[in-house]
């Protein structure tokens, strides 16, 4: 005890150098990471639909549109965020982003998805969706872009050229021209993802399956992460294979 009365003043200013001490660490420890949070990339996911709206359906399992699209998206940002990059959905779950489902849903679904890309200032945006066809016969995925968007139309072909070499590519495609509001709502590089028809059963058979829409995300974050590889997109290019 009278060592302690004795050196409590220089034990209580030990005490207090530490409490500084580590306050500055978790401080700059904080800054560091925010410096880092920064310079990360950010791309935004959308799931097509969502909610009172499904999409379009398979016809043989009566899958809906919009659970594929989600299941997708999710592995998709698996992968984004595995390559070092922040990712931002604009639906995480399966309901839609219209409030209420009262007359004029999908107009408030689709303008809170152009708030949320807006606000994520990403590096690029991807939509996936489900397609549907009344010829049965149509197959494979494709890619559709902003026809006045360069940098869109970039990013399309990286897309499709990534999903035209996946195995099981049931068609080799070229990305076509869009007018929709996903690809319109925005001055960011943006592509809608159609996986696959809906409508064609061997189609709807793969996409079905959790082990082809790994490789479907596998095969779409690779065309993007070409993309953002190129100096010309990207204002110097991304070195994505030094990210954890």
């Amino acid at each position: 005890m009278k060592f302690f009365h004795r050196y409590r003043g220089l034990l209580g200013g030990a005490a207090l150098l530490l409490a500084v001490a580590f306050a500055l660490g978790v401080c700059f420890f904080a800054l560091d990471r925010t410096a880092a949070e920064a310079q990360r990339l950010t791309v935004v996911l959308d799931a097509g639909h969502g909610g009172i709206d499904g999409g379009v359906t398979g016809v043989k399992t009566g899958v809906k549109e919009s659970d594929l699209n989600l299941s997708v998206v999710f592995l998709l940002q698996e992968r984004f965020e595995e390559a070092g990059f922040r990712v931002v959905l604009t639906r995480k779950t399966e309901a839609g982003l219209y409030g209420l489902a009262t007359p004029g849903f999908k107009k408030r679904d689709m303008q809170k998805r152009a708030e949320i890309i807006c606000g994520a200032n990403p590096a690029l945006v991807i939509s996936v969706h489900m397609n549907f066809f009344s010829l049965p016969s149509r197959r494979g995925a494709q890619v559709f872009f902003r026809e006045d968007s360069e940098s869109s139309k970039r990013l399309a072909c990286n897309l499709q050229s990534s999903l035209n070499a996946m195995p099981d590519c049931a068609r080799r495609s070229d990305p076509l021209r869009g007018d929709y509001f996903i690809l319109n709502c925005s001055e960011y590089p943006s592509a809608i993802v159609e996986c696959g028809f809906l409508s064609n059963a061997e189609d709807e058979a793969l996409l079905t399956d959790g082990g082809y829409r790994k490789e479907l995300a596998g095969a779409i974050a690779a065309g993007a992460m070409t993309f953002l590889s190129s100096p010309a997109n990207t204002g110097g290019g991304v070195d994505i294979f030094s990210r954890g």
